[in-house]
């Protein structure tokens, strides 16, 4: 198992440039199997889950041609559907969570998926309901066998319908306008997800022929289509890893700047750092990050305490509150961090506590953060990064403490982060890869 050993206390500085989104390319990946003409996409992120989802596509049938770094074409006009059954791509499909989104695709054209009960970031239960009852109301039949953990899905022609679904589900809602593009009719998509990736689905649909209304709303008009064509798309920069450099410079900066964020789709991320307290400049589509000698907390207007708590878009995201918890423990004044969406993502705060944060773990949904206003480093530990997102929070600590510390389990940092230690060495980290 792989591991960061991170000598402490370096300042960082200088320029970094965010990968393309992770959760983006995940989904239009999917897409591609819509239809059996090249699909071309560009700043992909050369990430282990990403990477796995390009394999899979392959596995299928799907061919893939690589122009340059980031830049892939595929063309979907050979799929071996017999191989999507086989126990072997079954086993696959269980250790990637983005697996879950080749059903809509499969099921619309060419009417029957399998998929294995998918895996992913260790937050609590996820369940797939929104995903399986969506795609259910345009006409596909479910089949679970327990034993094996499959899901069987079978459909002839889908058909466009009403749905209000009972969560905006980021992936539920891709997988129903992946799967209601090529159904007969209307469908129309109420409490849809209308994340900038989801955003970016749908034009990227629309420009292979597809009728997308709405979009950008938690309300889509979908008018079905007899075939899609080829395209070309290029991915938005991926906005978690902004928030994440974002804290970084904070904690640990002497001046960063993150170029080419597409400032215009990161919704209330800069806001949100700043009631922190935390200096965050526009400069063109650059954040400029100045030195943070201190940063103190915002209180509410009414001079409440404050609280930052997730939310479907345009709320928060919920892969920032890790970071902001760990920028929050070196600011001045406390902060209530409200984890409403998943149930297990803040239990690794035990680690920030070891490593001298002060940290009042409420329950598995809120967390106080009593600020140390940067007079008391944090200490080095050994730790283990559970889910993507808290690895990266606790590479932020590791960063700011005094002493070398050592992160277990970056495979789990891999998934989300290209080449990280790299890049951030090249601001003046000292990370090593064991």
């Amino acid at each position: 198992m792989a591991a960061f050993i991170i000598e402490g206390g370096h300042p960082l500085k200088g320029s970094i440039t965010p990968q393309g989104a992770k959760n983006e390319a995940l989904q239009v990946l999917c897409a591609t199997l819509l239809t059996d003409e090249p699909v071309r996409i560009s700043n992909i992120p050369d990430i282990d889950d990403v990477n796995n989802q390009i394999r899979l596509l392959q596995d299928i049938g799907v061919k893939v041609h690589r122009h340059a770094k980031g830049d892939f074409t595929f063309q979907a006009n050979e799929i071996n559907t017999d191989f999507v059954q086989s126990d072997e791509f079954l086993e696959r499909c269980s250790r990637l969570r983005g697996s879950v989104m080749l059903i809509g695709p499969l099921v619309a054209r060419f009417g029957h998926a399998m998929v294995s009960k998918p895996g992913g970031d260790k937050i609590g239960r996820r369940r797939l309901d929104t995903h399986f009852l969506g795609i259910q109301t345009l006409g596909a039949v479910f089949s679970y066998d327990a034993r094996r953990e499959v899901f069987d899905i079978r459909a002839g022609r889908l058909h466009g319908s009403y749905m209000l679904l009972d969560e905006a589900s980021v992936t539920g809602t891709a997988n129903i306008v992946m799967a209601a593009v090529l159904a007969k009719g209307q469908t129309t998509i109420y409490n849809a997800a209308c994340e900038p990736y989801l955003q970016q689905l749908c034009l990227m649909l629309n420009a292979m022929g597809a009728r997308i209304s709405g979009i950008a709303s938690n309300l889509l008009t979908i008018e079905g289509v007899d075939s899609l064509h080829g395209t070309s798309h290029r991915i938005l920069p991926d906005m978690i890893e902004v928030g994440s450099f974002i804290g970084m410079a904070a904690m640990c900066g002497e001046g960063i700047r993150i170029e080419n964020v597409n400032y215009d789709k990161l919704g209330i991320i800069p806001a949100t750092f700043r009631r922190l307290g935390i200096v965050v400049e526009q400069q063109g589509d650059d954040i400029y990050i100045p030195r943070q000698d201190h940063y103190q907390i915002e209180s509410f207007i009414d001079g409440s305490f404050m609280t930052i708590a997730d939310a479907p878009w345009p709320g928060l995201t919920p892969d920032l509150l890790s970071v902001l918890l760990v920028v929050a423990t070196q600011a001045k004044g406390s902060v209530l961090i409200h984890q409403k969406m998943f149930e297990s993502r803040l239990f690794f705060v035990d680690k920030l506590i070891d490593m001298g944060a002060q940290i009042i773990l409420c329950d598995p949904h809120r967390a106080v953060v009593v600020g140390h206003n940067k007079e008391f480093k944090l200490r080095a530990g050994r730790m283990t990064s559970p889910d993507i997102r808290a690895g990266i929070a606790l590479l932020i600590a590791a960063l700011s403490a005094d002493g070398v510390s050592r992160i277990d389990n970056i495979g789990q940092i891999d998934r989300g982060y290209e080449n990280i230690e790299s890049r951030l060495n090249a601001l003046g980290a000292k990370i090593t890869r064991e």
